[in-house]
């Protein structure tokens, strides 16, 4: 459903109201809620993902082989839910609820640790991270879509030493443009699009969208049709003030603090928000404010009353054109910018060549995008280097006192039971909320900065469609929904690389990629992530994907789309804990006032253990993650 915060079903007639959408909404057989795609199976009453038969999930409980050994392991091929998968947060959970050592602290005293020069323990079934993989099979073709990472880039110009390793890896960023085909969906006719659901104005509407807003995963091919405004003007199902609102703050040069200069401007910006610059200083209509509202979640998480106007400024929304406040940001992040099909999944696909070579077969940056990966290879008794899935670190402390230990001690958690290994030194790349749970250690003051990190909330839902064709009825390529459960449909960027060819005609099969970014509106930041994530936890896969299937009937219906036989899959990756959050000049204090960040107080170094990943740096991007790993590899004692 399209249920808005913004206009609620209330009042004496609600219930009426409410009757008669529902008579109108296509019930769960139009919506294919009853075929047989690829989403999801029952294993002993308990839910996990389409492809489990692939998986020799017995053993692995049984403890009898490690299941990565098996030749049908494959998880980038595994649909229904993925990202945060269960059984990838289950330890972690216990162990943040204190149940987890009543049951294992046995295990804990009979394990014996085992020796590896690089042992790289990871809680999920598949490595990567929030870098996802998804593979789709449609006959003897397969088709990448991307589950979370989305691409090289970033605000800032990437530093020497982020760069070194791209290039390292044979990634050449500068020859991105030889492998984008960007007039394609424009030679189709195919523009931008907006879905006005009748829930929050009235009726359902796709128009066109006359300025695309910077942050989408699209947007570099995000341009307006040659009558986008026309359309818009006409079309929109907004207040007519509203409309000439949009077109104002679009189209037109209008200094909005004529009395200040341009240091002051930055100050009273960063001091409201992008919603209350809207209201306050550019006096728009509320319909504005409706349609506007989502438009900052792909970046920040949280709607246009969280974001600061500075903020806004800085990332190109609209309204700044006139105040000497152009963004830099976004012309920084454009010029060195590289989107594989699966994201940064080839990142670090490289990065595990590099390590383990039999292990991804292949050369070069382009041949990875199609090798696929040896699992059996990850964790090999005479490989210097170890990768070991489905293995949650549970405690990490040093063997004895930490400022003369020559060891750390690490135990884990893998397939119901618990292991120990021992190492001379010990980084920790997790979240910054757990490692106070399994460094029980650190000083009060540094596990009080760790658990002071955030995590935005993200959904990333890949669709196998039969075609695009009713995108194409439609002329539409991107589609920003401000009311819709997912806040973004959109087609990847045309991306053919190696032996890998992106969908061109409207009669092949492609993946849409739906995103959302669950939040409160009117609620702090930190706590709008807090809900959110309780949200995904709490939301079935059988919701989501009857969701998805809503939202597309609705979208696409006056364009032939049925979703009952034009869906082939559905891949949903849920990331309760997704980006690193990024201090915000509205919440955090020092933002203003300056003073160590809680970030630096929770990096530094204790003993023979460093603490990495892009929560060390408050910072959302794959450059931030390796920098941050770089100065934790140079903190380690020798």
């Amino acid at each position: 459903m399209f249920q808005s915060e913004h206009q609620a079903f209330t009042g004496p007639d609600a219930a009426k109201k409410m009757s008669d959408h529902n008579d109108r909404a296509p019930g769960d057989r139009e919506l294919g809620m009853h075929r047989n795609i690829t989403r999801r199976d029952f294993l002993n009453g308990v839910a996990v993902t389409a492809g489990a038969a692939l998986m020799p999930w017995h053993l692995f409980a049984a403890g009898d082989v490690d299941p990565e050994k098996s030749p049908d392991y494959y998880p980038p091929a595994l649909a229904g839910l993925r990202g945060s998968h269960p059984g990838s947060f289950d330890v972690a959970h216990s162990l943040r609820d204190g149940t987890f050592w009543d049951t294992a602290a046995h295990f804990y005293r009979k394990s014996a640790g085992a020796a590896a020069r690089i042992l790289i323990l990871d809680n999920h079934d598949d490595f990567g991270g929030h870098a996802k993989r998804n593979e789709f099979r449609v006959g003897n073709r397969t088709l990448i879509g991307y589950g979370g990472s989305y691409s090289i880039e970033s605000p800032e110009p990437y530093s020497a030493v982020a760069k070194g390793v791209i290039e390292d890896l044979g990634i050449e960023v500068s020859s991105f443009p030889k492998y984008l085909d960007r007039d394609l969906y424009g030679s189709m006719g195919r523009v931008p699009k907006i879905f006005f659901d009748k829930e929050t104005f009235g009726s359902d509407r796709l128009v066109d969208d006359p300025c695309p807003f910077p942050g989408g995963e699209t947007y570099d091919l995000a341009v307006a049709g040659p009558d986008a405004w026309a359309h818009f003007l006409a079309d929109a199902p907004l207040a007519e003030q509203a409309r000439k609102d949009v077109s104002r703050l679009c189209r037109e040069k209008k200094d909005y603090l004529p009395e200040l200069n341009a240091e002051q401007k930055k100050a009273r910006l960063a001091r409201i928000s992008y919603a209350q610059f809207l209201t306050e200083l550019a006096g728009v209509h509320a319909d504005v404010i409706r349609l506007y509202q989502t438009i900052s979640q792909p970046l920040f998480g949280v709607g246009i009353e969280a974001v600061s106007a500075l903020d806004a400024s800085e990332t190109g929304y609209p309204g700044f054109s006139g105040m000497g406040a152009e963004p830099e940001g976004l012309s920084n992040e454009r010029k060195y910018f590289f989107h594989f099909p699966d994201g940064n999944a080839s990142i670090a696909r490289l990065l595990v060549r590099r390590l383990i070579p039999e292990a991804i077969p292949g050369n070069s940056a382009a041949d990875v995008v199609t090798a696929r990966a040896n699992y059996a290879k990850l964790d090999e008794r005479t490989s210097p280097v170890r990768i070991r899935l489905n293995s949650t670190a549970v405690r990490v402390k040093h063997a004895g006192d930490p400022a003369h230990a020559t060891e750390v001690e690490i135990a884990y958690a893998r397939g119901g039971k618990l292991y120990t290994a021992r190492a001379k030194h010990c980084i920790l790349a997790c979240w910054h909320v757990v490692i106070p749970y399994i460094c029980e250690d650190l000083p009060a003051k540094q596990k009080d900065a760790l658990a002071s990190a955030q995590k935005i909330p993200l959904l990333y839902s890949n669709v196998l469609l039969r075609d695009s064709t009713a995108f194409q009825k439609l002329r539409a390529n991107s589609i920003y929904a401000p009311g819709g459960y997912h806040t973004h449909v959109d087609m990847d960027l045309p991306v053919s690389i190696g032996e890998y060819r992106c969908t061109r005609s409207p009669e092949e099969p492609l993946v849409v990629h739906m995103s959302k970014a669950p939040c409160r509106a009117g609620r702090p930041a930190r706590d709008q992530h807090s809900l959110g994530r309780i949200e995904l936890y709490n939301t079935t896969f059988e919701t989501m994907e009857r969701k998805i299937r809503e939202q597309l009937a609705r979208t696409l219906g006056p364009g032939g789309f049925d979703p009952a036989g034009d869906i082939l899959a559905i891949t949903v990756n849920r990331w309760p804990h997704g980006y690193a959050y990024e201090y915000s000049s509205l919440w955090d204090k020092f933002v203003l006032e300056g003073g160590e960040t809680p970030c630096e107080v929770a990096r530094k170094p204790y003993g023979r253990i460093a603490i990495a990943n892009s929560d060390a740096g408050a910072h959302a991007y794959t450059d931030e993650a390796i920098n941050q790993a770089w100065r934790a590899v140079g903190e380690l004692k020798s």
